[in-house]
């Protein structure tokens, strides 16, 4: 089975308040402005997610809050503690948590393990800075399957500056 993966980054967050914490950081102008971009050139392609995983910090969850329009209410959120500041493995368990029958998906989530995940899913190392969604091609009949070294094709990568 085609399995396709959007592996992205949350939007560009503020840093101006210096009282709340990490994990409570909203997005700043810039990062509401490229995250709606990012879900209409998605919704372009074809690449609706069925199910978005999401760390549950306050900037993935504004990230996703303004992509989803663009998915014509197709996508379940899911929010997933282990996503704030993840290891790549963490990726890869909330992954293999999709049903079977889920093709398109999306996780949404931070640096470094998001670059790590990309790295070890694509064989290959690239940046994903704010609001970049790597898409990747895989087969297999589950995620679990499909998210094995280096067997994920890296279609492109959508960089809001780019669009």
């Amino acid at each position: 089975m085609q399995r396709r993966l959007i592996l992205m980054r949350h939007a560009k967050s503020d840093w101006a308040d210096p009282g709340l914490s990490d994990h409570r950081r909203p997005l700043t102008p810039r990062g509401r402005g490229d995250a709606p971009r990012i879900g209409q050139r998605l919704a372009e392609l074809g690449w609706v997610p069925r199910v978005a995983l999401s760390s549950d910090a306050t900037r993935t969850r504004e990230t996703f809050e303004l992509m989803a329009p663009a998915f014509d209410d197709a996508c379940e959120l899911r929010l997933c503690s282990e996503l704030y500041l993840p290891r790549p493995d963490d990726v890869f368990d909330a992954l293999a948590t999709l049903e079977d029958q889920v093709t398109t998906a999306m996780v949404l989530g931070h640096n470094p393990g998001f670059e790590q995940a990309l790295s070890y899913l694509s064989g290959t190392y690239h940046t994903l800075t704010t609001a970049n969604a790597a898409l990747l091609l895989a087969g297999g009949d589950s995620w679990a399957e499909a998210c094995q070294r280096a067997t994920m094709k890296l279609d492109r990568i959508l960089r809001p500056r780019e669009l």
